[in-house]
């Protein structure tokens, strides 16, 4: 009798098995950015002033609370660095998956204008089955893919349907970046419309959309729904955030729920006085134990689901 393979994660230290990651992950982070187009240094993680941070961060939350993934979302035309990215996978012994694709309008770069999707699906798929640049280091999510307002642009559209047809080429999953969590069932539609199944898709940063309606409609459809951006007060507080999930979890959708806190910039880390990577476990998820969610719901949201998501494996692949 044959036996399906176990499902693997693409590192950027090497592929991995899912099952062999024990701890939580976080699904949604950046450790090395820069989106700086103001000029003023804030929305950046730079490779060789942070990192340091970064690693002790990641470091303590492996000791602590067993972190054993990150989802490392920088892409094409965010200051990925992926060489950086293994240096910290490997000083920090965490695993963490690198990603591909294109952010939301504004940072778009020069190539997405002048070419077509299947161009630009022709250069997503090189760059996961040949490596980014010469590092060798191949990406193991689509991701974010973004796109800003209620209904995409015409070139975000162009970039989601590219994002969605390279995913199925390749059997990767895509996360997306919905700016203020709007715009998720245009971007859902759009994906699924190119044939990528739904439970291979994440919608970003829904905690910062308060329509439990929408979030419900998208768990109902069998996508991801993100609660990304935990710990970020200045948009929206973790109050309603722990609403909004309790009532996705209330609606039988704890099996959809992603959660991470999508440390964006330098003032974020722990060593400049900000919530850092850990905020999550030290802060949020007590939250959610209090109001009565259960360990094995928190391994769940935290560990199983964001390896399924990766993988597109079924609740039975990998286990409690």
């Amino acid at each position: 009798m044959n036996h399906p393979a176990p499902p693997v994660l693409r590192t950027v230290t090497g592929d991995l098995p899912a099952g062999s990651v024990t701890g939580p992950a976080l699904a949604h982070e950046h450790l090395v950015l820069d989106l700086d187009h103001k000029g003023d240094g804030a929305a950046v993680l730079d490779p060789h002033r942070h990192t340091a941070a970064v690693t002790t961060e990641l470091t303590a939350l492996r000791e602590e609370f067993g972190l054993g993934l990150v989802v490392e979302l920088t892409c094409r035309g965010m200051g990925r660095d992926v060489r950086a990215l293994a240096r910290i996978a490997q000083e920090a012994r965490i695993a963490v998956v690198a990603a591909t694709g294109w952010y939301y309008e504004p940072f778009h770069t020069p190539e997405i204008d002048g070419s077509s999707v299947e161009e630009l699906t022709d250069t997503l798929v090189r760059e996961i089955e040949g490596g980014i640049g010469a590092t060798g280091v191949r990406p193991g999510v689509l991701g974010e893919i973004g796109s800003h307002g209620d209904t995409p642009t015409a070139p975000e559209a162009k970039v989601l349907r590219a994002s969605a047809r390279a995913a199925l080429a390749t059997g990767l999953s895509v996360a997306t970046h919905a700016q203020l969590g709007r715009g998720g069932i245009a971007q859902l539609e759009l994906l699924t419309g190119e044939g990528l199944p739904a439970h291979r898709v994440s919608i970003g940063h829904q905690d910062l959309l308060d329509d439990p309606a929408v979030h419900e409609e998208l768990a109902s459809s069998g996508a991801y729904v993100a609660f990304d951006t935990v710990g970020k007060d200045g948009y929206q507080s973790d109050g309603t955030r722990l609403r909004l999930l309790l009532a996705l979890i209330e609606a039988g959708h704890a099996d959809r729920v992603l959660l991470s806190c999508d440390i964006s910039r330098h003032g974020y880390l722990l060593d400049e006085g900000g919530q850092g990577y850990g905020h999550l476990f030290r802060s949020f998820l007590p939250e959610v134990r209090a109001a009565g969610v259960d360990d094995e719901l928190i391994d769940l949201m935290t560990r199983r689901n964001p390896l399924r998501f990766l993988t597109g494996g079924h609740v039975e692949e990998i286990r409690a």
